[in-house]
């Protein structure tokens, strides 16, 4: 592993131009004018103060959105415009892409250049996808059993409160605000606390672009206020909500107790990578690589459960260290760096907890499981062997760049194995045999399976897991229609006996 120090980037980081709450098409204080410090990572320090936003101020912000929803233009426009308005929107975040990269990368401690030409421009696809499919919104024609004619309408579902996470604060606030967008919603944002910086320009931005007052809403804050008060809110006919299963099980619940609104929760992972031995290893490593240390480990379908099938074993494990030991850790705007720093204090003492866990339970450490000796919440990419399926390091997502690698001899193992888990959010099939990959494919339980290939994300396929990994999908038209409410139509013919 190599390292940069995070003190010599030149890159001129821009001024922080948004810090308060949007609520109804204004930037407003927080009612209790409280604010709180998002930091950087890179170096622990104050990047802005920013408005800390409670259950008074989603109160108002709800009520923004719903008189937005009830009176407001937006859910009666033509497909067509709203069509329209959300082409503008993207053309507006494409023409701010570095801008709004900067933001990401110091908030969240991303790389720079891999949000200025993959997360920005993932998010102007997204709004692009969801306009298009806005004038493709309709119900379908029932062929009834009785002397009946039948259709069904499809509706938005209202008022949509969204609870965004920290690791990707651009592309998975987009997932859920373009198909609401799309389908006549109005929104209520809650990006996590460590992040809020990007969303408040993404509703500045929304407001430039023609979306009216009261469709999208922005409350910084925390989640046992702001979040914990948007879940429960009697006026919101639906959450959102990408991550932890912890906390998607209090959302769940607080939506269960208020008034019952559903619920659509994108949750944790711990994927299974599988190799089987008739894949080139110099080519499928580097892959498995990047699979567990992207974004720093922080990633929901990381690759962190590692399963080589034992011909090729000694050799794949070599060529993992020997990236190991060239990945560069170190400042996220340094063209060079691969890889920036954990999110925060919390999340970098948890990581290095889990490496020390691996260690007890008797895991061969390889290479890495150290933090950087200097300012910072920088970790060493971290590779276990001698991993059993038993062990807290294999069970439980870490989200940091924590690697266990196992050993498997056949196909009936490796699956049974792999489905050894709470989770199901995704999984890699490497392997040159078309009846190995379906037969792995077909029998894997988890939402998403990438068969030699790996993040093969894209706006037109649904996303989303299976148990503790939630349920519902993000991306694709699934991604549209959780946010559409299905109305049946029914008239009797005529002189038909009902009349």
């Amino acid at each position: 592993m190599q390292s940069k120090d995070s003190s010599k980037s030149n890159f001129n980081i821009p001024k922080i131009k948004f810090t308060q709450l949007f609520i109804n098409g204004e930037f407003v204080d927080s009612v209790s004018g409280k604010m709180f410090e998002t930091i950087d990572p890179r170096n622990e320090e104050v990047i802005a103060s920013v408005a800390e936003g409670d259950k008074d101020d989603v109160d108002l912000a709800v009520k923004a959105a719903r008189e937005a929803f009830d009176n407001g233009p937006w859910p009666r426009l033509s497909p067509k415009e709203r069509r329209r308005i959300m082409l503008k929107f993207a053309d507006l975040i494409l023409e701010h892409v570095e801008e709004i990269a900067a933001l990401d990368a110091m908030d969240a401690g991303k790389l720079f250049s891999v949000v200025k030409t993959g997360d920005i421009p993932n998010v102007a696809d997204v709004l692009c996808y969801y306009a298009g499919a806005a004038d493709k919104i309709h119900g379908t024609t029932l062929k009834m059993s009785r002397e009946l004619q039948g259709y069904t309408l499809l509706e938005p579902i209202g008022v949509v409160g969204l609870i965004i996470p920290w690791n990707f604060p651009s592309p998975l606030l987009m997932h859920k605000v373009a198909p609401a967008l799309a389908a006549g919603c109005t929104v209520v944002v809650k990006p996590a606390e460590q992040t809020p910086l990007s969303a408040l320009y993404y509703a500045y931005l929304a407001k430039q672009a023609g979306i009216p007052d009261g469709v999208v809403n922005v409350v910084t804050g925390f989640g046992p206020t702001a979040g914990a008060a948007l879940s429960s809110h009697m006026d919101v006919d639906k959450i959102g909500f990408t991550g932890s299963t912890e906390v998607g099980r209090l959302i769940m619940h607080a939506a269960a107790t208020s008034n019952l609104k559903p619920v659509s929760l994108e949750l944790g992972g711990k994927s299974p990578f599988i190799v089987f031995d008739d894949v080139d290893v110099d080519k499928v490593a580097p892959l498995a690589f990047v699979g567990a240390v992207y974004n720093k480990g922080e990633i929901c379908v990381a690759g962190s459960r590692l399963f080589i099938q034992e011909g090729i074993y000694d050799k794949f494990v070599k060529k993992l260290v020997e990236m190991a030991k060239t990945w560069v850790v170190g400042d996220p705007f340094d063209p060079n760096t691969r890889q920036g720093p954990q999110i925060d204090k919390i999340q970098f003492e948890k990581v290095l907890s889990y490496i020390e866990h691996g260690k007890k339970e008797g895991a061969t450490l390889l290479t890495g499981g150290n933090s950087l000796d200097r300012k910072g919440y920088f970790i060493e990419p971290t590779i276990f062997v001698d991993v059993t399926d038993e062990m807290t390091i294999a069970k439980e997502e870490i989200f940091g760049p924590v690697l266990s690698v196992m050993k498997f001899k056949t196909v009936e193992e490796v699956i049974k194995r792999a489905n050894c888990t709470k989770y199901g959010l995704a999984a890699g099939v490497m392997t040159n045999d078309l009846n190995i990959a379906n037969t792995v494919s077909r029998s894997i339980r988890a939402g998403v399976i990438w068969i030699n290939c790996y993040f093969a994300f894209d706006p037109d396929c649904p996303f989303g897991g299976y148990k503790c990994s939630g349920f519902e999908r993000d991306l694709g038209m699934e991604g549209l229609h959780k946010y559409l409410q299905v109305k049946s139509v029914v008239t009797p013919i005529y002189n038909s006996p009902w009349l």
